[in-house]
């Protein structure tokens, strides 16, 4: 199959479907019969620099609470990346929908960089030392920048975008995260979850729709399967043994039990992930709308 025949399909399909959406007088903000979703741009306030928040502020366990810490350490310096590779392209999309889901894209991409740098300083602030981390993703991403192409680039966007996607719909939405943690900290990483699943297709309808290479797409997610895991690993191991804790083996054990054993988060989402190797693979394959739509009414309030 090559790389047009689907473009065409995603765009007849979206020209349809939104033809029937003008007619039902919906909002914008909804899918199409292809899996396409123009992203909602939400700019919410968070509460969560308080003096009391507990120090291990997801289910009072040292390895939760400082792997989504190195995760939120990522997201500033990632994120930009991901803007501009999508932006990179932005004046070659042509189907009208898809620019409008890029311009969500990058607004939605835009405020979780900035919130997350509000977090990382609250974190930093209480001795985690994420300004170090974010200096290494940050000269990491720009050594992408200087030896990829503009095309591995956007596929290097696609592919992470899968991960965050699996990761917020698997990770964080369907099972009891959000509610094992302080009350005023789950709100910023429910918001960002239900968006990464809300955008999760954009920077892949990009990547469809400027002709990219197959091989690119496939042979860029392998790297980033192992370097995602890595860097994620090393920072973990870095900011546990900085916080005295790399010797908690009750922690270690239980966040592996989390991970591989019951529930098994980690691996109950591999399946999904390995759809990703597939030549018919789209993300909205995996459709975790309901999924969302509930976590919205339950996090998100009036900015839903």
């Amino acid at each position: 199959m090559t790389a047009a025949h689907p473009v065409a399909t995603l765009k007849k399909a979206r020209t349809s479907a939104t033809a029937a959406l003008k007619k039902a007088g919906k909002a914008a903000v909804a899918a199409t019969p292809a899996g396409m979703m123009i992203p909602k741009v939400r700019r919410p306030e968070f509460g969560f620099a308080t003096a009391d928040m507990p120090k291990w502020w997801w289910d009072n366990d040292p390895v939760r609470t400082l792997l989504l810490a190195a995760l939120s350490s990522s997201f500033p310096a990632g994120e930009r990346f991901f803007i501009d590779s999508v932006r990179h392209y932005q004046n070659q999309i042509t189907d009208p929908e898809l620019q409008k889901a890029v311009r969500g894209f990058i607004g939605q991409e835009a405020h979780h960089s900035r919130e997350h740098e509000a977090l990382n300083g609250f974190l930093q602030e209480r001795g985690i030392d994420l300004a170090r981390l974010d200096r290494e993703i940050a000269g990491f991403m720009n050594v992408l920048r200087k030896n990829l192409s503009p095309e591995r680039q956007l596929a290097h966007t696609v592919a992470v975008e899968h991960f965050t996607a699996l990761m917020a719909e698997e990770f964080l939405l369907k099972y009891d995260a959000l509610d094992e943690m302080d009350p005023r900290m789950a709100p910023i990483w429910a918001w960002h979850a239900i968006e990464e699943s809300e955008h999760k297709a954009v920077a892949f309808d990009v990547y469809k729709a400027i002709g990219g290479s197959e091989f690119v797409r496939v042979t860029e997610m392998m790297a980033v399967s192992v370097l995602f895991p890595l860097f994620s690993t090393i920072h973990l191991v870095q900011l546990m043994k900085e916080a005295g804790e790399l010797g908690n083996l009750k922690s270690w054990a239980g966040a592996a039990n989390y991970m591989f054993g019951k529930p098994g988060v980690f691996r109950k989402l591999l399946p999904s992930y390995f759809k990703y190797y597939s030549p018919s693979f789209h993300p909205w394959n995996h459709d975790a709308r309901d999924l969302v739509e509930k976590a919205k009414k339950k996090w998100l309030g009036d900015w839903a």
